[in-house]
């Protein structure tokens, strides 16, 4: 067996050589934070697809054969985060894999990403979305956003400013999916966005300044940072509350700096800040 000298995460997502998303912010992300990230590719991007053309290579076909040397070294997680599938059969082969490598004390974080702003992705099909409820169901923390949320719902997308109440309805629906607890990402009321805490049939929520430029990758920023708060054993309020501030500051730096929204957030000069949530 490898040796487990600090926590691990498998980082199962995309890779985008231009953009600040998937795999190019969780690795950066989960290795400032103290943890062992392990790239598991789902497809490779030369950007990513908020740009009009974009180069595309599905890695369905060689993941079951790149997971099978890491079940040979009997490799242990302390967590499995999903994010960008590139496939109906990739969610197959991750469940398969969450299967292989559950174990009775590691957390498996899913980021649902399918959609934002009421439409889904131009990679994505509705038999995909649908598909995803099955992965939902693996997971202990999912941090959908609106649309996604009404996507695993079933719930009419209305845009981005729906009510905490509105909110509660969508999570209590998602729970009937086996998932345990859910942060939906990017309400938005008035200047400020809310994300929304439902867990143990409770609801709380972190609240964060906003800014009037989108930037693509901040869900992926967001859930990378919650990730890394959640393998150092956090509770959710306060892995929440990390992972919000940090994408807070980002985005208004960002901002600040002119930095060109479809490349992301310019999380880099903030890295250092998350060494703080280190625990070995």
């Amino acid at each position: 067996m490898v040796s487990h000298t600090v926590k691990r995460v498998a980082a199962i997502n995309d890779i985008s050589g231009f953009s600040r998303c998937s795999l190019t912010v969780a690795m950066p992300i989960i290795s400032a934070m103290g943890h062992h990230c392990c790239p598991y590719p789902t497809a490779i991007l030369s950007n990513n697809t908020e740009h009009k053309d974009f180069f595309f290579d599905d890695y369905t076909d060689k993941m079951e054969s790149y997971a099978s040397y890491w079940k040979q070294l009997n490799i242990k997680f302390d967590c499995i985060y999903t994010g960008f599938l590139g496939s109906e059969k990739q969610i197959d082969i991750v469940r398969n894999f969450i299967t292989d490598f559950k174990t009775e004390s590691n957390i498996i974080l899913v980021d649902p990403v399918m959609a934002d702003n009421g439409k889904i992705y131009s990679t994505y099909t509705r038999d995909m979305c649908l598909k995803m409820k099955e992965l939902v169901k693996d997971a202990d923390v999912i941090t959908p956003n609106i649309t996604e949320a009404c996507i695993l719902s079933g719930e009419e997308y209305e845009g981005e400013n729906i009510s905490l109440h509105k909110a509660e309805i969508m999570c209590k629906r998602i729970t009937e999916l086996g998932v345990k607890t859910i942060v939906i990402t990017g309400i938005r009321e008035n200047n400020k966005i809310i994300n929304y805490i439902y867990t143990n049939n409770t609801s709380d929520f972190v609240k964060i300044d906003s800014v009037d430029v989108y930037y693509s990758g901040t869900g992926d920023v967001f859930a990378s940072v919650l990730c890394g708060a959640l393998t150092s054993e956090n509770d959710i309020h306060t892995c929440v509350k990390i992972a919000s501030e940090f994408v807070e500051k980002t985005v208004i730096y960002s901002k600040e700096a002119g930095i060109y929204p479809n490349e992301g957030v310019g999380f880099e000069k903030f890295l250092s800040d998350l060494s703080k949530y280190k625990k070995i």
